[in-house]
């Protein structure tokens, strides 16, 4: 038996433990979780250290550098956030509905555990503890097969959760991490599915299409964030301004990050230049149409085709200026990758167009992009944010990790 097959073994005869276990069972071993995290920061900071000084030395990008990044600060918030899941309801068990039917069965549809969740992702450490916890919390094993940059920080991640889930009771293999960074362990855990029941990739375009085309198992999508601004000919300018940049600036390095930038051309000569006097204290490069290049002037790069469909996660934005309301929705639908987009309007009837018919996980009117987020949405912590249109789109919290079943009760009834 390989090693993945090993871990997923070991998931599987762990399900029944995590699956049946109380809610006040599995909220004690998050709570443990929450505390150990915290009296090991100096441990966690040491692993991610190293990770950090490996980072340096392969020339990873500044951005890709801060999703890196832990600190004590962000370790509590990691922990704070542990409190919130115990603080949600325990999606196993609720009764979604009932009926009884005519000849005296009682139909029941409840929540149930999907079973062993495999999670392949890339250099964001905090993602070894909200996917663990969120799996923990809706009654699923785990087998977290993190990127190479983070491998030390998620190593002593997955190492304090264990330890501490152990202490509340529960067996520690519901918790497990792919000791191997290589291509070949990711293939292969595509492949398990005699042990693992779903998969979700959570990281850039190339790997969750690779997960998509090679897996043997269901898979949910976590979604690449190609997300646009929308400046509407009536909008605030002031407004326009605070959201364009809050979208791209608050962290650049993450998917609800804005990537677009359309602005009507009633508008532009006036949302154009205070838009870019605003980014530019953060020296966003602007790669825009020749609209924009007249109006901004030489500062603006022309935009290709393939910046309208780039996930940047940097400071660089790709702007164009469209016609009307029309040309700005099949702009979105030709290039969005179906996450969050964003008009800034004071017309209702523009908002109402926009709501209705731009189709993607996360709809704004008059709000920052960078709200996409499962804590911010009052999910808690989030699994990634899905931008398919299964059982599971947006921000995936604890109710999306389960599954339904049917029970049927009654008194010896039989078929005709």
């Amino acid at each position: 038996m390989s090693y993945i097959e090993t871990l997923g073994k070991n998931a599987k005869g762990c399900t029944k433990a995590i699956m049946v276990a109380p809610s006040g069972v599995k909220n004690d071993a998050l709570g443990e979780i929450a505390k150990l995290l915290i009296k090991r920061t100096d441990d966690i900071l040491a692993a991610n250290s190293v990770d950090m000084k490996a980072a340096q030395k392969n020339g990873l990008s500044a951005a890709l550098q801060d999703r890196l990044k832990l600190t004590a600060d962000r370790i509590k918030g990691i922990s704070d956030s542990l409190y919130e899941v115990i603080m949600l309801d325990d999606p196993v068990g609720t009764v979604e509905s009932g009926s009884a039917r005519p000849n005296g069965m009682r139909v029941t549809k409840i929540r149930v555990p999907l079973g062993v969740i495999g999670i392949i992702y890339e250099s964001r450490p905090n993602v070894t503890v909200d996917a663990a916890a969120l799996c923990l919390k809706s009654g699923n094993c785990v087998i977290l097969r993190g990127g190479k940059e983070a491998y030390n920080s998620n190593k002593m991640f997955c190492e304090i959760m264990r330890e501490a889930i152990q202490k509340a009771g529960l067996p520690a293999n519901i918790i497990q991490f792919v000791d191997d960074t290589t291509r070949e362990s990711a293939a292969e855990l595509m492949k398990c599915d005699e042990y693992v029941d779903v998969l979700i990739p959570r990281g850039n375009a190339p790997l969750i299409n690779a997960v998509r085309k090679n897996a043997s198992m269901p898979v949910i999508e976590t979604g690449v964030g190609n997300c646009h601004v929308f400046v509407d000919e009536s909008a605030d300018i002031n407004m326009a301004v605070s959201i364009v940049y809050n979208s791209k600036c608050r962290r650049v390095s993450v998917c609800n990050a804005c990537e677009t930038l359309l602005v009507h051309e009633k508008i532009a000569e006036t949302a154009l230049p205070a838009i870019k006097n605003k980014l530019d204290e953060k020296k966003v490069e602007i790669r825009g149409c020749e609209r924009t290049a007249s109006i901004l002037g030489e500062s603006v790069k022309p935009a290709t085709e393939d910046d309208y469909h780039a996930e940047f996660l940097d400071y660089i934005i790709a702007v164009k200026v469209v016609k009307d309301i029309d040309e700005a929705i099949g702009h979105i639908a030709k290039y969005s990758s179906g996450h969050s987009e964003c008009i800034v309007t004071n017309s209702l009837i523009s908002s109402n167009r926009f709501k209705s018919e731009v189709d993607s996980a996360a709809v704004y009117i008059n709000v920052s992009t960078a709200f996409t987020d499962g804590g911010m949405f009052g999910l808690g912590a989030e699994i990634g944010i899905s931008t398919q249109k299964m059982h599971a789109r947006g921000p995936m919290g604890l109710k999306e990790l389960t599954s339904v079943k049917f029970l049927i009760e009654g008194s010896g009834q039989v078929r005709d």
